[in-house]
């Protein structure tokens, strides 16, 4: 089976794509002032709200791996990726009643003024800084991502450089984010789910056909398969895949990277009161758990698919899905490809942008606190979020001059290491009522880290074989908490 998907055609349907999105822009923000860019005046929909951040958590690498390292040997093989969305879902249900009733009791525009407010400001200012170099760093590998299949299958035959791609690809984004930020971002990232979602669908779909078979035939081509395992028990503490590893695990990086990140926290706080931001978590959870059990069911059919015509797995099993969508079936699976993966990794990466946008503004420029007018302070949100789109192109095209998989994958990994201390600040700010002497609290926030990766690269020869996978976090916030205890005191209570 050939598949017809030409670079004109992708063009083409990459700029319907977004034709659509700059029309919802235009709508959503045609009115849009800071209060509207930041929190979307706080009137956002939660559905909308909750159906959209489906397709934020799902980034393009999400899209495009998930899929691939089903019929792989090591992290995540099989269906063991379902025990860390089970985490997820443990993860959402403390920030639905922890952390969002703290953010909405004390009204914050940027979850990280609540460390100023326990624990001064540079404890503050470090945890927003660590949100920017981390988010900044992970949205540009997954723009770079994306950006690379589109110059090999869409830009790259016309001649276009590599950079020009990587330019465009961000200069859309700012069009349909500069003026109306989280209000248009609650729309356009509810498209880009949708498409996400129904490419997914359409796809097995197609694998039915192709394969002469039904859904229900499907399902139990794969309950039947090699590929269906869940839950592994067996393996111990060195297993990867090890259940109570791996949910454990998840739970640990919904709280972390959902809960005390600015980006996926900003539209919660967009909805109109706790009440509908918590049915917003409860509801984006629990599509979150199919989503993905629907993307590990294509990874599935993918192997099945490609052993049923004799079809060579690729080495690097990322690329299994874009080789079988774009070569080998029908015309209409590379569409929705295509379709999948742009709204997969805008979905994350528009939000991102406002999300930097937003923390810069707030945490380091001070724009609740500052007089200054409303106009004066709108030019300057203008050309920040202008200046953020720079940054990520920068960080981009140094990726591509590295030219090294390894590498560029090792300092996305580094990114994740910044969210350890973030996580150590808010334990000890909520789980104890000591203060910290605050000029401390940087060196602390920076040893952590750095010990993290030394514990975890000698791992095996320090705690008999173990290895930390994701729990690296749980490490990374344990030694942040034990150094602000160090540097902290008992108050004196009041008589």
């Amino acid at each position: 089976m050939t598949n017809q998907l030409t670079p004109t055609l992708i063009l083409g349907i990459i700029a319907v794509y977004f034709l659509l999105l700059i029309i919802v822009s235009y709508f959503t923000g045609r009115k849009a002032g800071n209060a509207e860019f930041f929190l979307a005046g706080r009137k956002s929909p939660w559905y909308l709200v909750a159906f959209g951040m489906v397709g934020a958590s799902l980034s393009g690498v999400t899209f495009i791996s998930i899929p691939g390292v089903v019929g792989a040997d090591g992290a995540n093989k099989d269906f063991s990726y379902m025990q860390i969305v089970f985490g997820y879902v443990l993860g959402y249900l403390v920030i639905a009643r922890v952390l969002l009733p703290l953010y909405y009791r004390l009204n914050l525009t940027t979850i990280y003024g609540y460390l100023e407010q326990r624990l001064g400001l540079h404890a503050y200012k470090t945890g927003a800084a660590y949100f920017l170099v981390s988010r900044a760093i992970g949205s540009a590998f997954r723009l770079y991502l994306v950006a690379i299949v589109l110059q090999e299958f869409v830009l790259g035959p016309f001649g276009i450089p590599f950079w020009a791609t990587v330019a465009a690809t961000i200069i859309l984004i700012w069009i349909y984010t500069f003026k109306g930020g989280i209000n248009t971002i609650v729309y356009t990232d509810t498209l880009q789910t949708f498409c996400m979602l129904m490419a997914v669908i359409l796809t097995i779909f197609a694998i039915g056909n192709a394969l002469e078979t039904d859904i229900a035939g499907l399902f139990k081509m794969v309950q039947a398969s090699s590929y269906s395992q869940v839950f592994f028990f067996e393996g111990g503490w060195d297993d990867p895949n090890n259940f109570f590893k791996q949910f454990i695990s998840g739970a640990l990086i919904t709280i972390v990277m959902t809960g005390l990140d600015q980006d996926m926290m900003q539209k919660n706080l967009s909805c109109r009161n706790i009440g509908e931001a918590q049915k917003n978590m409860y509801t984006f959870s629990t599509v979150l758990v199919f989503a993905n059990a629907l993307f590990l069911t294509l990874g599935a059919l993918l192997y099945i698919y490609s052993s049923s015509i004799g079809l060579e797995i690729p080495g690097q099993t990322d690329k299994l899905y874009p080789m079988l969508a774009m070569r080998h079936l029908p015309t209409f699976v590379g569409v929705l490809f295509v379709l999948g993966l742009i709204a997969a990794a805008y979905s994350s990466a528009d939000s991102a942008l406002t999300a930097l946008t937003t923390s810069f503004c707030v945490d380091f420029l001070g724009f609740e606190k500052s007089e200054v007018s409303e106009d004066s302070k709108q030019r300057t949100r203008f050309f920040v979020h202008i200046g953020i789109s720079f940054l990520l192109f920068v960080i981009i095209i140094i990726f591509h001059s590295i030219h090294n998989e390894a590498v560029i994958s090792s300092l996305f990994v580094a990114a994740g290491y910044t969210y350890g201390p973030i996580l150590g600040l808010f334990a000890f700010g909520l789980m104890t009522r000591r203060e910290v002497r605050s000029v401390l609290v940087v060196p602390v926030c920076l040893a952590a880290p750095v010990l993290s990766y030394f514990l975890d690269k000698y791992s095996g020869q320090l705690f008999f074989g173990f290895q930390f996978g994701f729990l690296i976090i749980a490490l990374n916030g344990l030694i942040t908490f034990l150094g602000l205890w160090m540097i902290s005191w008992r108050p004196v209570a009041q008589s």
